[in-house]
């Protein structure tokens, strides 16, 4: 549109204001009309979280995200600048960003009516419409709401009485804006309650003033659930003016996490001469963690288990990779499952733990979610640990009859159910035979995380039938993936008793489960 720097220019080009509410409204309904996307960058809330924001846009809603830590809810509130126009004409020197149309305060009045139609007018650009506030029991009236400024009524030598001596806060500031208050419930009651006429009423109650300042604005909040009883509550007319609730929630697949978290975490870096591969099945693993720890029982649930937790751990995994890289001069390097421990920083620290936690120790918790996340790709990757039938798998149990009427095949499945019983057929080997057999030669295999790739490789390799098992229900892109797969056939029957594993100082030994047992206590 022609760049109008006057009211004039403004009538003259045809210029439509319209409210702050009614922007967002019509802006959404052009980009769906278009098919564009109102909220780039938003993965998972598709067809929950993101219909209902648009219907309380669409209502000219003030909106509240409830949800747990880490549910991007600042960064939806965020992206609702992009709705906004480009860029809005304001009255050069406003403080509350006046419409050239309507102005309101007295200083805006007098410009207005002295330079008519020539009123200067300036643009502002969407991203100044948009503020936010984190909300801190230190949080006042006068930096929400405003205050007399004694500074300025000795300066402008106005009485106390004037309305120019007021300084307005961030709210007002916002006018014809998005103003958001991020964690409500940490806003004191006292405070709450101070707005509780810009939600309803739009106007502003400053000490003594009687203002009926036209607000144009659009309030959204967030909070946390737990804040509720931990922290503080919203007060109960707060929440009656907010119109539209909106719960979030975590990603509801491993596809969507690892989507957020390749666009989130920093793991595309420049080392020069070598290239560090992550494969598909080391993001899902990361992942996979984050998912059984809000399963756990060990996690404190009401607290939540951050998104932001598997974008720490998948950046901490890609900067062993660049470390071992540089000590073992190897110009490709590949995830290795003992890469996870050094993701503990991760999750100790965004994980709170319910008393048994506590109890056993934040880095034995985090060890034990990596060992259920290998557990869970593991059965997802191999077949069943247990392998086929055999001699001592428990019959199954045959449906009690409904009525004393004895099924003739029913006698007959019995009949052969106790026949099979006096002549068990022969045991047939499992998948996972010859490599569990390997170990209890008194064999053990040792894998750190700063060894070159071919050496690492080589000890896999030694592992009789570990490879084959692997190109056997798989099929890795390389050797890297390869080894990675080898790793995790390995830790799936550590997790399933099958063998047992020491780790200390970065290193893996994986020995047979009766003589790692008497070494521990000879140790």
């Amino acid at each position: 549109m022609y760049r109008a720097s006057t009211l004039g220019d403004l009538q003259e080009a045809g210029y439509r204001p319209r409210s702050v509410r009614d922007e967002l409204r019509e802006n959404l309904i052009a980009k769906k009309r278009a098919g564009e996307n109102p909220f780039p960058g938003i993965h998972g809330y598709e067809r929950t979280v993101l219909p209902a924001l648009e219907n309380a846009i669409l209502a000219r809603h003030d909106i509240i995200l409830l949800g747990l830590r880490g549910q991007a809810k600042t960064r939806l509130l965020r992206s609702l600048v992009n709705l906004l126009d480009e860029e809005l004409p304001v009255i050069v020197g406003s403080e509350l960003n006046e419409s050239p149309y309507a102005p309101f305060t007295g200083y805006a009045r007098r410009i207005a009516a002295s330079a008519g139609v020539d009123l200067p007018v300036h643009w502002l650009p969407r991203a100044e419409r948009y503020r936010e506030k984190l909300a801190t029991p230190d949080v006042t009236i006068a930096d929400l709401i405003g205050d007399i400024d004694p500074v300025k009524a000795a300066t402008l030598k106005k009485s106390f009485g004037d309305e120019e001596v007021i300084h307005y806060g961030i709210i007002p500031r916002t006018n014809r804006g998005i103003f958001a208050i991020n964690e409500l419930p940490d806003l004191q009651p006292r405070i709450q309650v101070g707005l509780l006429n810009i939600l309803e009423e739009r106007d502003l109650q400053i000490r003594g003033f009687p203002l009926r300042i036209p607000l144009d604005i659009l309030m959204v909040f967030s909070a946390n659930p737990e804040d509720y009883t931990n922290r503080g509550n919203i007060i109960t007319p707060l929440k009656d003016r907010i119109s539209s609730q909106i719960l979030t929630h975590y990603p509801q697949t491993i596809a969507t996490a690892r989507t957020i978290t390749d666009q989130e975490a920093w793991s595309d870096r420049e080392l020069a001469d070598t290239t560090v591969l992550l494969g598909e099945e080391i993001k899902d693993l990361i992942e996979e963690i984050g998912f059984v720890a809000r399963r756990s029982e060990l996690v404190d649930q009401s607290s939540g288990v951050s998104a932001r937790m598997p974008i720490a751990a998948r950046e901490l995994l890609v900067s062993n990779m660049e470390r071992r890289a540089i000590k073992t001069g190897d110009k490709i390097v590949g995830p290795r499952l003992v890469d996870l421990f050094a993701a503990l920083p991760a999750i100790t620290g965004k994980v709170e733990m319910v008393f048994e936690g506590e109890q056993q120790g934040a880095e034995i918790v985090a060890k034990k979610l990596i060992g259920d996340a290998v557990k869970s790709l593991f059965e997802k990757k191999f077949p069943p640990i247990e392998g086929p039938r055999s001699r001592g798998e428990k019959a199954r149990r045959r449906p009690e009859p409904e009525d004393d009427e004895t099924n003739p095949f029913d006698r007959f499945a019995e009949q052969r159910e106790q026949q099979r019983q006096k002549n068990p057929p022969p045991l047939q080997p499992g998948p996972y035979d010859g490599i569990v057999s390997w170990f209890a030669k008194d064999r053990k295999a040792v894998l750190s995380d700063d060894t070159p790739f071919a050496e690492h490789l080589k000890t896999l390799e030694s592992v009789t039938g570990l490879s084959d098992l692997v190109l056997a229900h798989t099929a890795p892109r390389d050797h890297y993936e390869r080894a990675f797969l080898m790793e995790l056939v390995l830790e799936g029957l550590v997790q399933h008793l099958r063998i047992a594993r020491e780790d200390l100082d970065s290193t893996l030994t994986y020995a047979e489960i009766a003589k790692f047992n008497l070494m521990k206590s000879r140790g």
